[in-house]
């Protein structure tokens, strides 16, 4: 890919609306945490621990994130991993990210609900000072533990209520299907707060169903296995249901054997809303503008479609509509300044075979 594309895609305006806050563990950092909070290792070397971060499937990846996370023990931790992620992802051009957290990670270890939130709120404040980017917490249900832990965790998190925008639902999708989630997701929407759910990644197009019919997602978590159900794709379509698609965590995991096979243009062309987004980056190898950059050069997808697919990222917002149309006029604004017009993305010729004015190959 010539530089001056990848500088466009990257300086587009972006939400990210799929991320794990645990999953930007970077090896550095967690060496880092391991020391401060005298935590064992079972990696002498940060390269031992990148040669780990390599997946057969979602329970290998699993294994090694719980472990990891367990170095996270202070506000100070959570500040510092949060503030690490939105350092990066403020160079991809993200102008509001919605993140995910895993509680039950943390709090079966003994660390505090408040420590973690109150972590994660502070870094997230420090992101925004620093480089401008909103933000929204969302709390995720671990669905491989029972359902009353998940009623037990939500129950603790009330008391900061005012921090959360959201709650989903993550970990093992196969066997744990949404309905068994229903009293918690209930008691979380009376709460008005924003409903999304993984589903759809290994599990089957029936576990999406299920998370829009007994949870109320508003948005699906990765759905790449939506197409196989023609009904669920109408549903989809018609609902204009957003699906927050992680190419490279499903390059890492094997729910694609191929990058280049991957369903996101299928997706696309049925008219589904779909995100990209980057999951757990510091495991799957890459960030936001790198799944970006992916989806260009494995998928043949033109700078003008990522523009698209940026802006709804942008539409698909969990904020009011004054906030909506901020971003929005900002990410017209970014296109007006290249002579593009927002209402019309469709009309940009495809710019992967750009010449590169300083004969850069990459």
């Amino acid at each position: 890919m010539v530089a001056a594309t990848m500088a466009r895609i990257r300086a587009l305006p972006k939400a990210e609306l799929h991320l794990h806050l645990e999953g930007t563990l970077e090896p550095e950092l967690l060496f880092e945490l391991a020391g401060r909070n005298r935590v064992p290792l079972r990696y002498e070397t940060v390269e031992a621990v990148r040669t780990a971060y390599r997946f057969a499937d979602l329970q290998s990846f699993l294994d090694v994130y719980y472990e990891a996370a367990a170095t996270l023990r202070t506000e100070r931790d959570f500040h510092d991993l949060t503030v690490a992620y939105l350092d990066r992802v403020a160079a991809d051009g993200a102008r509001r990210v919605e993140v995910f957290f895993d509680p039950q990670t943390h709090t079966i270890r003994d660390v505090a609900m408040g420590t973690v939130i109150e972590g994660i709120v502070s870094g997230l404040e420090e992101g925004e000072r620093r480089h401008g980017i909103t933000s929204g917490l969302i709390l995720c249900f671990l669905r491989h533990l029972p359902a009353g832990d998940a009623m037990v965790t939500f129950e603790a998190a009330r008391p900061f209520r005012e921090h959360l925008l959201g709650v989903g639902l993550d970990s093992g999708e196969v066997g744990n299907p949404p309905s068994r989630f229903t009293a918690v997701f209930e008691r979380a929407r009376a709460d008005g707060l924003h409903v999304v759910a993984h589903a759809g990644e290994e599990g089957p197009p029936a576990y999406v169903h299920e998370a829009l019919d007994l949870l109320g997602a508003e948005r699906i978590d990765h759905g790449v296995r939506s197409l196989e159900d023609p009904d669920l794709v109408d549903r989809l379509v018609r609902d204009q249901v957003p699906l927050t698609v992680c190419p490279l965590s499903n390059l890492a995991l094997r729910v694609v054997d191929r990058l280049e096979n991957h369903p996101l243009p299928a997706l696309l062309a049925a008219g589904i809303p779909v995100s990209i987004n980057s999951d757990d980056p510091a495991y799957f190898g890459g960030y936001l503008g790198d799944n970006y950059l992916a989806a260009h050069e494995a998928l043949g997808l033109s700078f003008t479609e990522l523009a698209a697919i940026a802006r709804a990222s942008l539409a698909a917002c969990f904020v009011d509509d004054d906030e909506r149309a901020r971003l929005l006029a900002g990410f017209d604004d970014h296109l007006a300044a290249e002579d593009l017009a927002a209402e019309d993305l469709a009309a940009e010729p495809d710019l992967a075979a750009e010449p590169d004015p300083e004969g850069d190959p990459t």
